[in-house]
């Protein structure tokens, strides 16, 4: 008891500390980012609300609680965010981009590697932060991969798409931005829909077949599940609350692209003439301090936010499956492909998917079609692997 206690207090004042530390060296905003990066990490945690484990659950097992989770926190973003960006579209602005070759093999390729690693981009980090073994080696080579997927993403845009002939500008591809396109209302109301569909679609499948013969059904659950629901809105408001502080949509890739960036630069990498790093807005921030960074901040504070969950009461030890050398070998690969793929993508699940939805642009869901697809894939291999 005492003892519980004490890791609680050390917990929290290990907290404010960070938080004191951030805000004397780099400022009010990035001092508030951080805690609000520390409110993404306890929820996750808190909450066990994730987009890897949910997805799989369905293919698998046919529960639903998980998708209901996710597109309720679709839709409560949206209701906040929406508005947000049209009544103040010079302090803030949503994630919009173009729906074409990048996005749609980025995206794929990210949902099957996403199930190898058992973590997207802020699910690495959260069980980074729990301590899960393999994401040592998932992380880094996230990061390095974060890095080089940057440096080759303007190649890939110039790939232009296949529905580039629709756009009015062809040479910068398809963007749908729904509330640009509808205005306001009609753009929440096409969003909401687009959320309460989806749910409706996974349910009702879910009702029409049955768990996968040869995995574990355990029991069944419902669509509505209390740590998913109390997940989704409390992720929601977090993801309103940095909109407003940072004026952008929460993001996770950017940053950990960053980290590899600032590596390779101490390395005595020559970043003058890369394709991306290069840009003035991006190698301003290679020399920026670490912490001037946005991403970077909530990435800190969502792997303290985790730690700090996940040892906040006493668990019993659960016996986990051994990770055996082709597990290792399978997490750095596939954290590498999820690296890469993610800077094709846009983003991963929160800068790709969420970020997407909750602007009103249309590449958010078909980011989430071609993931999904891809993770069809990505459980075969991991079921076929047997990954911990």
């Amino acid at each position: 008891m005492l003892a519980s206690l004490g890791n609680r207090i050390g917990l929290v004042l290990l907290g404010f500390l960070g938080w004191l530390l951030v805000t004397f060296f780099a400022g009010l905003q990035a001092g508030l980012l951080v805690v609000i990066g520390i409110g993404f990490g306890a929820v996750l945690q808190g909450c066990r609300f994730g987009f890897t484990s949910a997805w799989r659950a369905f293919m698998l097992q046919k529960q639903t609680a998980g998708i209901t989770g996710q597109m309720l926190l679709m839709a409560l973003a949206s209701l906040i965010a929406i508005p947000m960006i049209a009544g103040n579209p010079k302090e803030i602005y949503g994630a919009v981009a173009p729906i074409g070759w990048s996005l749609l093999i980025g995206a794929f390729a990210f949902g099957i590697a996403m199930q190898l690693a058992d973590g997207c981009g802020s699910g690495s980090l959260n069980r980074a932060g729990e301590g899960a073994p393999l994401s040592w080696v998932v992380l880094p080579t996230f990061i390095f991969g974060s890095f080089v997927g940057a440096s080759h993403q303007p190649a890939w845009i110039a790939l232009g798409g296949p529905l580039d002939f629709l756009a009015a500008d062809a040479s910068q591809g398809l963007r749908v931005d729904l509330l640009q396109i509808f205005g306001l209302w009609p753009a929440m109301l096409i969003t909401l829909g687009a959320c309460l569909a989806v749910t409706w679609g996974f349910v009702a499948y879910s009702k029409r077949t049955e768990p996968s013969a040869h995995v574990h059904k355990g029991p069944q659950q419902g669509p509505f599940v209390r740590h998913w629901l109390i997940g989704g809105a409390l992720l929601a408001l977090l993801y309103g609350l940095h909109l407003a502080v940072a004026g952008q949509p929460w993001g996770i890739v950017y940053g950990l692209g960053l980290w590899g960036a600032k590596i390779a630069v101490g390395l005595g990498a020559d970043l003058s003439a890369d394709p991306f790093w290069s840009d003035p807005s991006h190698a301003q921030r290679v020399i920026n301090p670490v912490l001037w960074d946005i991403t970077t901040l909530t990435n800190i504070g969502l792997l303290f936010g985790a730690m700090a969950a996940s040892r906040w009461r006493v668990k019993a030890d659960a016996s986990k499956r051994p990770i055996l050398p082709k597990h290792w070998v399978a997490g750095a690969l596939a954290g590498l492909v999820l690296g890469y793929t993610s800077r094709l993508a846009f983003g991963c699940n929160i800068g790709g998917f969420l970020g997407g939805v909750a602007s009103a642009s249309l590449h958010g869901w078909v980011w989430f079609l071609a993931a999904y697809l891809g993770s069809m894939i990505g459980v075969r291999l991991r079921l076929r692997l047997q990954m911990p």
